[in-house]
């Protein structure tokens, strides 16, 4: 059973979501506070963490930052209805979703699947019949992605990725020099429908820019979607 930990001040909602999910295949942790959150997501395995923005120790955005120096583990971050401040700071600092407070359980629990299938059944997607991921290197420029291990280097130095930036990358190698819709990421690299407010991939198209630097440019094609270039210089 997949293993998911919950950091969160409330125990009435880490009651009822282990309950939820238990019947869905998934084992729940719940600790309260963001250190103790910190020391259980360090010394456990999990498949996917959920993690609150409002903690009475320290801010959820805090464990994040912390957690995001030493594990690429997905995370959720629940935060305010209405507040949009958090949500982008979330996605920024390397959160892969979010789901706004008060939610219903099953719309967390298809942002939960849709961040499990981007990472892979190596880690776990609750989901036994989802394919393995596609094999084989895709080499861009200077960017060498490797599909299945999910990882990226740019002239063979490692630069770390969210499962959401990966697939994202995957997708435009994928397309290389051709348009893909917007739709199409949606859809494909974030595994939300097309009718979600699409300023998530706004965020996450932000980050993967920042980190490739000047070895690839993602260019906007207004109304459309995303083209990923190669700069002539590094070119093969």
């Amino acid at each position: 059973m997949n293993k998911v930990l919950l950091i969160d001040d409330d125990p009435e909602l880490a009651e009822l979501l282990g309950r939820y999910l238990e019947g869905e295949g998934f084992a729940l942790d719940a600790t309260y506070n963001g250190e103790s959150g910190l020391a259980q997501a360090r010394s456990n395995e999990y498949c996917l963490i959920i993690l609150d923005v409002m903690l009475p120790d320290t801010s959820g955005f805090n464990v994040l930052s912390r957690l995001r120096g030493d594990s690429a583990v997905p995370v959720i971050m629940l935060t305010g209805r209405g507040e949009e401040i958090d949500r982008v700071v979330g996605l920024e600092m390397g959160a892969d979703d979010y789901v706004s407070k008060p939610f219903p359980l099953r719309e967390l629990l298809a942002r939960m699947r849709a961040v499990l299938r981007r990472v892979g059944p190596e880690r776990g997607d609750g989901d036994p019949q989802q394919p393995p991921r596609p094999q084989g290197d895709i080499k861009v420029g200077e960017i060498l992605i490797n599909r299945g291990a999910q990882q990226v280097t740019l002239s063979d130095a490692p630069v770390h990725l969210t499962s959401t930036e990966f697939g994202l990358i995957e997708q435009l190698a994928l397309n290389l020099g051709n348009i893909v819709q917007r739709e199409d990421l949606m859809e494909k690299a974030l595994g939300r429908d097309t009718d979600f407010d699409d300023y998530v991939l706004n965020v996450h198209m932000s980050n993967l820019r920042r980190k490739l630097g000047g070895h690839a440019s993602i260019k906007t094609i207004r109304g459309r979607g995303y083209l990923l270039a190669v700069p002539q210089a590094g070119a093969v």
